[in-house]
């Protein structure tokens, strides 16, 4: 989805963001009404490392939320540097971790996980914005037969891929894929004649030293386990993935 932001000031009050829906989808009045319906669920999740939701609305043909504002996203400091140093990957990767793992045990899974979506604070810790726009997608899709495209190609699981209905999984493989390109600068898997998803539903990860000779061993174990291309084989939850992180990275990475 594409959103308009837009900064405010008032009184000394904090910057705000506003997230507008675009023209073309504040239109719909069916896709209007599930996306305000999950915006409003998805501000009821309130977590250090979520983004708070202040305000879901409609002013006319404007369809917005309101949220705090951030300086910068994760894609922003990728498109400063293409590789960011172990300590910032393993805190990031973990903040969004925690983040997940909130959301799920209260029964949401965001399906849209990407650079552009995870805001990095002042104090470098990263928190996790659009939930529930994926969810109000697939739900118009399914009402109204209308196809529109849920979750972001380089960042979606085989098994999203061939169409398999929506775990927890799909979360925590995006961000699998994530903390490698924040790691290495490139995507986790070698591409045949540029068919990304053939090499997805292969699935065999490109060594982090192919890229960044000095990275640490444990990054290679812990994608290795996070990237299987068998869901049975990678973490089943976000405490999983957490547990299997702090076992091979923060144990080798610090944060701070």
């Amino acid at each position: 989805m594409a959103w308009v932001l837009v900064a405010s000031k008032g009184g000394g009050a904090p910057d705000i963001a506003l997230k507008v829906l675009k023209p073309k989808y504040a239109k719909d009045p069916q896709f209007t009404a599930r996306f305000l319906n999950e915006a409003t669920i998805a501000g009821e999740l309130r977590h250090p490392n979520i983004i708070r939701i202040l305000e879901t609305g409609q002013d006319g043909e404007a369809v917005y939320f309101a949220m705090p504002m951030f300086a910068a996203s994760l894609a922003s400091r990728l498109e400063e540097t293409a590789v960011l140093p172990e300590p910032e990957v393993a805190r990031t990767a973990r903040d969004v971790a925690r983040a997940l793992a909130f959301a799920h045990d209260a029964g949401v899974i965001h399906r849209d996980i990407k650079p552009q979506n995870i805001l990095c604070g002042a104090d470098g810790h990263a928190v996790l914005t659009d939930f529930g726009i994926a969810r109000a997608i697939a739900s118009y899709v399914s009402t109204t037969g209308k196809q529109l495209t849920i979750g972001t190609p380089h960042y979606i699981s085989p098994e999203q891929l061939r169409g398999e209905s929506p775990t927890e999984r799909w979360d925590l493989w995006a961000l699998a894929v994530v903390a490698y390109e924040m790691l290495t600068g490139a995507y986790p898997f070698a591409t045949t004649s540029g068919d990304w998803r053939q090499s997805l539903l292969s699935a065999r990860v490109i060594p982090t030293r192919i890229h960044v000779p000095d990275a640490a061993d444990s990054w290679d174990r812990f994608f290795a386990n996070t990237l299987a291309p068998d869901p049975a084989q990678r973490p089943a939850s976000a405490a999983h993935f957490l547990t299997a992180f702090e076992r091979e990275i923060l144990a080798d990475t610090p944060t701070r």
